[in-house]
């Protein structure tokens, strides 16, 4: 039987419930965890959307010293504003659709070992299987609350590609305590997007 991760009870950002996960996130800790599930995420994500993840798929080397093992992808273009002192601060960060990295999302989880995907909308099949091959759950972050979400980002700790991709493009190596998400695809072949997609569908022949 697969060990499931015990919620810690109610969390700083008031949840209760959830999940603490620091990264690097292992093997075991996605396993134990379920669709449905609250998680509350600290330590170091990286942003990348679309540019990043074809980049990747095409045979692109990560940024020196860069690693996503049991790390976590955040499939959003962050709003940042650099201060005087050429310090980068994220005002904005809400998820943004993931089903563009559809094609890419597997292969890119089994080669650089990623154990976590923040997006919103959910993804397809492929990202499913690659999830119970890997050992990966996808997280859906919470939409239309971007500068909420932008108060659990403590720190901008290094920006990559930006000038080849853009900002809204660009790698953004970012520190987060008390990060809110719901785990909507597991390891375990579970797919929330997927059985509502299918209830959805049911309802709509049973009207016709």
């Amino acid at each position: 039987m697969v060990p499931r991760s015990e919620p810690t009870g109610k969390s700083t950002n008031g949840f209760i419930d959830m999940t603490e996960l620091t990264t690097p996130i292992t093997e075991e800790q996605v396993r134990g965890l379920r669709v449905g599930d609250q998680v509350s995420i600290s330590g170091v994500v990286f942003t990348g959307r679309d540019a990043v993840h074809k980049y990747l798929h095409e045979g692109g080397a990560l940024p020196e010293g860069v690693s996503l093992q049991g790390g976590i992808i955040y499939h959003c273009g962050p709003v940042v504003q650099q201060d005087d002192h050429g310090e980068w601060h994220v005002t904005a960060a809400g998820p943004t659709t993931s089903i563009r990295e559809e094609p890419y999302q597997a292969g890119i989880m089994k080669k650089f070992g990623v154990r976590g995907v923040i997006g919103k909308g959910g993804m397809g099949p492929k990202t499913l299987a690659g999830c119970a091959e890997n050992g990966c759950v996808y997280l859906h972050g919470i939409g239309g609350a971007a500068q909420v979400l932008a108060e659990h980002i403590t720190k901008v700790r290094n920006v990559y590609f930006k000038e080849e991709f853009g900002s809204p493009e660009a790698i953004w190596e970012l520190e987060v305590q008390g990060f809110p998400a719901v785990v909507t695809m597991d390891s375990h072949n579970e797919s929330l997007h997927a059985d509502v997609a299918a209830a959805s569908e049911a309802a709509l022949e049973e009207n016709l």
